[in-house]
């Protein structure tokens, strides 16, 4: 049933489901960074998002001289583990 008209008095503007410890920002980047990005992650099997995070964290840990030991395992990674770990 659909009614005439809805109460949205007490609605709120935004994400539905909260993600902690991230913010959401407008951003302009460069057509082509974005375009190298998504045709990255699409054959890495992440977001494009996620990778480009990913960057921006690894820059800020060179900057401070700390290690980026720690990368988010993608579909293309496991794989190529998967591979060696069987050739061998």
């Amino acid at each position: 049933m659909v009614r005439n008209e809805y109460d949205f008095s007490k609605g709120k503007r935004g994400a539905v489901v909260a993600s902690p410890g991230k913010t959401r920002i407008t951003i302009m980047l460069d057509d082509d960074l974005i375009e190298f990005f998504r045709n990255k992650a699409e054959t890495q099997g992440t977001g494009y998002q996620t990778m480009i995070n990913a960057s921006l964290r690894a820059s800020v840990a060179d900057a401070q001289g700390k290690s980026t030991e720690e990368k988010p395992l993608t579909v293309a990674s496991l794989r190529k583990v998967l591979r060696e770990e069987l050739h061998q």
